[in-house]
């Protein structure tokens, strides 16, 4: 497929390559916007919390416990469903998934400081804002760290799931910062790899506007978990 025929692809679908990327960045801020709203809600909100907990006890309640997995749900459907799924199917869902997330991240406003998650969200802003810009205006290819960061994904994930039985807080240390690194990582690659199909350079049979929301996801769990491993590192619990 030619660039021009790409191009007309998107002209079709209503995106083009000049307003692709800040589609995706809006997308992105949109979902952000509603995670921090409902995170603030569920926290604050008495009536609200205990739907998640049990005040008495301190334990989930049912729909807490289908909160804090169910993201995982959306990110899968989404992500093997894009082909089939409809755009307006998909931004639904993806709606739903920053919504459920902020929701799922009510609890972690519960265990840190206001102080400490504010600052933590703030030094996210600044790392995210900065690799975006390095990955965007770089004329070296990412790529082959890009497969290099995901290994040491998948090792952060494997790790995890190993430190739950474990629960060691020096490993819980290390996994936090060499997570910091991959995530701020990714940003810049994630970022370069959306412009480069913005451009036309790399393109799949997907339609430009589910690319968009697809972009946006990627960019949202760049963040959210860049702000997840901060906050690990450096939150004040209460």
């Amino acid at each position: 497929m030619s660039n021009q025929q790409i191009y007309q692809i998107n002209e079709t679908s209503g995106i083009t390559s000049r307003n692709f990327l800040p589609n995706v960045f809006l997308w992105m801020f949109v979902a952000l916007g509603l995670s921090a709203g409902f995170a603030y809600l569920f926290s604050t909100d008495d009536t609200l919390l205990r739907l998640l907990i049990n005040t008495e006890t301190g334990s989930r309640t049912l729909l807490g416990t289908v909160t804090m997995f169910s993201p995982l749900a959306f990110v899968l459907i989404m992500s093997f469903g894009m082909n089939r799924l409809s755009f307006p199917v998909l931004a639904l869902l993806f709606v739903l998934y920053a919504a459920i997330t902020g929701i799922s991240l009510s609890f972690i406003l519960l265990i840190y400081t206001s102080s400490s998650v504010l600052g933590c969200f703030i030094s996210a802003s600044i790392l995210f804002a900065v690799m975006a810009i390095a990955g965007y205006t770089t004329n070296q290819d990412l790529t082959k760290f890009g497969s290099i960061l995901i290994m040491f994904l998948i090792g952060i994930v494997i790790a995890s799931v190993v430190n739950w039985f474990l629960n060691s807080s020096q490993l819980d240390y290390i996994i936090s910062f060499i997570g910091v690194a991959v995530f701020v990582g990714l940003t810049a690659y994630d970022v370069q790899r959306l412009k480069r199909i913005g451009e036309g350079i790399e393109y799949g049979d997907a339609p430009a506007k589910k690319m968009v929301i697809m972009g946006a996801l990627t960019l949202y769990l760049d963040f959210i978990n860049l702000f997840l491993m901060l906050l690990r590192l450096m939150g004040g619990r209460k």
